[in-house]
């Protein structure tokens, strides 16, 4: 046994491994679950979409803020969905309604997110169309 303590754990090293696992996490969530592809292209789309059209800052905020809605609503819900599967693996009737409550609250997000792509793009794709 050695006389000299323990070094205190890295911090910097805690926090890298943190930003690890969420990563991994949003791997899992694109390889595993086909609304989330669906969700990928949707933010190439809306990124892309934002860059052609050169929105402002203003307009940026609202899209980026309605992708990471969408984004976490799905995260949330795959969670919830695994977590269920995990303690009620047999059917009942519970399980189905926090299923469908989380994937309720996903869609929510993503109808938010559709009216205010509407209400930032609509008027730039109509002033290119009209140029």
């Amino acid at each position: 046994m050695s006389d000299r303590p323990t070094p205190p754990p890295d911090p910097r090293g805690r926090f890298l491994r943190s930003f690890g696992y969420a990563l991994r996490g949003v791997a899992i969530l694109v390889r595993t679950q086909a609304n989330a592809r669906i969700h990928l292209g949707a933010t190439a789309l809306a990124v892309g979409l934002g860059l052609w059209c050169g929105i402002a800052r203003g307009e940026w905020c609202a899209v980026i803020a309605a992708i990471g809605l969408v984004w976490t609503a799905e995260g949330l819900n795959t969670a919830l969905e695994t977590v269920v599967n995990l303690v009620s693996p047999d059917q009942h009737p519970l399980a189905a309604r926090a299923k469908d409550v989380a994937a309720g609250a996903v869609l929510c997000a993503a109808l938010a997110a559709l009216i205010i792509g509407v209400l930032v793009f609509l008027p730039h794709l109509a002033a290119h169309g009209a140029g």
